[in-house]
């Protein structure tokens, strides 16, 4: 059933190439963490100035995503995103020259750092509003997104390896060049295979500031959702490595993270595959539910072993809680929206992700680890509170959804 469900929607017209440029440069932000991480470690001999260097690109990229995602639905992917590539990429290969000897200067590594946060193109964001636009159909677009966000998933397991090759066989560095190239390898072909008539939306700026704030009101379910599952997660990721470091190694963490994956990813396709009757508003509040739920047993977990059990549960709900709180984000936002939209899911996410683990990290060696695992839960428990189901556009009018 998945099967032909899921090439159906790589069938659509125009969906296979705007699938494979994505993941193309999509990869990028799989192996730039790690690359940049271990290049920084290996130039300046320091894990804490490697930390804040990771810690300023992450927070611009962050904090910048909706301001991108905005530009984007303004003046259309064609015209938005080469620009941004090209100068992201052009900072990657900066960062690789620099820190391809040791003594690279940290000012130096803190500017570039921020600049990439400046630059990097939010091609998430832009590939799920080409999807409504592609595949209108209700339940073959949850599908394409279902498709998406596994995919996307993988990306983040399968970059780091890349990267891990590469700095193991070469350098760290050379996993920044590779990065520069995959992002504007991929988004120029992204760009290329938008339609003609998405160059520009025309969109006055104080009309599009107070459509942001309008959607933001709107959107407040999916954004708590995902700003809950972000932090709840990352406060679990964080927690897991202690959980393992006093259970055996460190190092046996990784199948805590390959179990979650997995079970992420096997949700994913499974919400993709059945068609569900529920609203994507009930839907996602019990999916936040079970994800909360799943979280809050890692608090009873005896051992590693179980712990994994534990989040392969847990994983059941990640991809589809994402991806429905990504699709009901859709249908609330306008046309001209639609990229800002996913953008600020985004923000939310690692915004939660971000908070809830410099607390776990304050928190980890004052109170015991059991109460810790449970605390991981309330977040995304707390997102139910966020609201009733939103109100959703229908043919330029808001109403309930049912």
């Amino acid at each position: 059933m998945s099967s032909s469900s899921y090439g159906a929607v790589l069938r659509t017209p125009g969906a296979a190439r705007l699938f494979g440029a994505a993941l193309i440069g999509r990869l990028s932000y799989g192996t730039v963490p790690l690359s940049l991480l271990l290049a920084v470690t290996a130039t300046t001999g320091s894990y804490a100035r490697a930390g804040w260097v990771m810690a300023v690109f992450s927070t611009v990229s962050v904090l910048l995503f909706p301001a991108r995602a905005g530009l984007v639905d303004r003046h259309g992917p064609r015209r938005a995103l080469p620009p941004m590539a090209a100068g992201y990429a052009v900072v990657l290969v900066g960062l690789a020259v620099v820190t391809w000897r040791s003594g690279a200067p940290y000012p130096v590594l803190l500017v570039l750092a921020a600049a990439a946060g400046v630059f990097a193109p939010p091609l998430g964001p832009v590939t799920r509003a080409q999807w409504s636009r592609l595949v209108t159909e209700p339940e073959l677009r949850r599908r394409a997104y279902s498709l998406d966000t596994v995919a996307e998933e993988l990306l983040y397991v399968t970059g780091p390896l890349l990267a891990g090759v590469l700095a193991s066989a070469a350098r760290p560095a050379v996993g920044l060049v590779l990065s520069a190239a995959l992002v504007l390898g991929g988004t120029l072909t992204l760009a290329v295979s938008m339609p003609r008539e998405e160059v520009s939306t025309g969109v006055n700026s104080t009309a599009d500031r107070a459509g942001s704030r309008g959607l933001l009101s709107r959107a407040r379910q999916p954004l708590a959702a995902a700003a809950g599952a972000g932090a709840g997660l990352g406060a679990f990721s964080l927690l897991a490595v202690v959980f393992a470091g006093r259970h055996g190694r460190d190092a046996d963490v990784a199948w805590v993270e390959a179990a979650l994956a997995a079970g992420s990813a096997v949700g994913g396709l499974a919400l993709g595959a059945v068609n569900w009757r529920a609203a994507a508003g009930n839907r996602l509040t019990a999916l936040t539910a079970a994800l909360g739920a799943a979280l809050a047993l890692a608090a009873l977990a005896p051992s590693l072993p179980v712990l994994a059990v534990i989040a392969a549960f847990a994983g059941l709900a990640v991809a589809p809680t994402l991806t429905t709180a990504y699709l009901l984000t859709d249908e609330i936002a306008p046309p001209e929206q639609r990229t800002r939209a996913g953008a600020w899911v985004n923000t939310a996410f690692n915004a939660g992700s971000s908070v809830s683990t410099a607390l776990v990290g304050l928190l980890v060696s004052r109170i015991p680890l059991t109460v810790c695992l449970l605390l991981a839960a309330i977040p995304v428990l707390a997102a139910l509170a966020a609201a009733a189901p939103p109100r959703r556009r229908a043919g330029g009018v808001a109403v309930a959804e049912s």
